[in-house]
């Protein structure tokens, strides 16, 4: 007699649950929408930014290592040997060329190395005279920096990629990379100028120079002082690293965060070639201007926000003498007509 109503309680209690129960695909739906919110966060952004980094490194790696190796040796030196034979052979040979008709000699020998200088130096963009194989020039930190200075518009131009697959990627990597930048930029100016922003009313709290509900804006001027002691710091390690001097170490770090990009200093670079004892060098790159171009977010920020309270207390500040000139005016008036 009472199996009946225990089966049918059981069957409505299993209705119930499998009705309140989330489908699959909604769960997928909503650990999607987390995901997606996340990286959208200061972290997230950060976190992303980086692994779109490390993935794009790792795929340059594979396509500029599995291409074809060129077998072209380093053609300089059999190019100088050509046109020293040339100029040996055409001034000796030629009678109105001799060691008595300087203009006439000089005409000629210029042409050559005219000639000369512009076949040596298409050479040697083609050719690989450091003898390192794309195996040691796309290492790991090579590629990151490469991915770096193309998602962040730096372009560096020390390291560029040599297949048609290579250069295919880069446009869609840069096409793809430069939005995350951007969200990158905009998302870390927030969050390290509401740290600098507690940092400096904190400062002020402790040193009691400020009132009561008084609002602390962060000036313009402090943000020019961290961001000269980012790149004087800057300046100092790469100089100590490359053996430059400080105005040259200078010119690259603000080339760099500026995102100029000249390419004709780089750490780790030597005339052009990847030393093989660079590898920290190229990371710690990495690391110092994805830090700086944070930190000239920062700034951006900050000095938007002090330039709007400037405005408002100069908007402030012209109402005011608005009025006090027309009270004057109709002050004048009133006495007028009383007169």
């Amino acid at each position: 007699m009472m199996r009946a109503p225990i089966r049918s309680s059981l069957r409505s209690r299993d209705s119930s649950s499998t009705s309140t129960d989330p489908d699959p695909k909604e769960r997928i739906k909503d650990c999607c929408r987390k995901l997606v919110a996340f990286m959208c966060t200061q972290v997230g952004v950060g976190g992303l930014v980086v692994g779109y980094a490390i993935i794009g490194a790792f795929g340059f790696i594979m396509i500029e290592t599995q291409g074809p190796i060129s077998s072209a040796v380093c053609s300089q030196g059999s190019i100088r040997k050509q046109y020293a034979d040339e100029l040996w052979f055409s001034t000796a040979s030629n009678r109105t060329v001799n060691v008595f008709d300087k203009t006439a000699f000089y005409t000629l020998s210029n042409r050559i190395l005219r000639r000369y200088q512009d076949n040596f130096t298409s050479s040697y963009k083609k050719d690989s005279c450091s003898g390192l194989t794309p195996t040691d020039l796309w290492s790991f930190p090579a590629a990151m920096m490469f991915c770096l200075s193309v998602f962040t518009m730096i372009g560096y131009g020390t390291l560029v990629p040599q297949t048609a697959w290579g250069k295919g990627v880069t446009v869609i990597y840069a096409v793809l990379g430069i939005p995350l930048y951007v969200l990158y930029f905009l998302n870390m100016g927030k969050v390290l100028a509401q740290t600098f922003r507690w940092l400096y009313t904190w400062l002020h709290e402790c040193t009691g120079k400020r009132k009561p509900g008084q609002r602390i804006t962060v000036p313009s001027t402090a943000c020019l002082w961290v961001t000269f002691g980012y790149v004087l710091g800057g300046s100092i390690m790469f100089a100590e690293w490359e053996g430059w001097d400080y105005l040259d170490s200078a010119y690259f770090c603000v080339t760099s965060l500026c995102k100029i990009g000249v390419g004709d200093l780089v750490p780790g670079w030597t005339h052009g070639d990847l030393t093989a004892d660079s590898q920290t060098k190229l990371i710690i790159n990495f690391v110092y201007l994805l830090l700086g171009m944070g930190l000239i977010a920062m700034c951006y920020d900050l000095m938007k926000e002090d330039v709007y309270v400037k405005a408002r207390e100069l908007k402030e500040q012209f109402i005011q003498i608005v009025d006090a000139v027309h009270y004057q005016i109709e002050t004048c008036c009133a006495s007028e007509t009383t007169d």
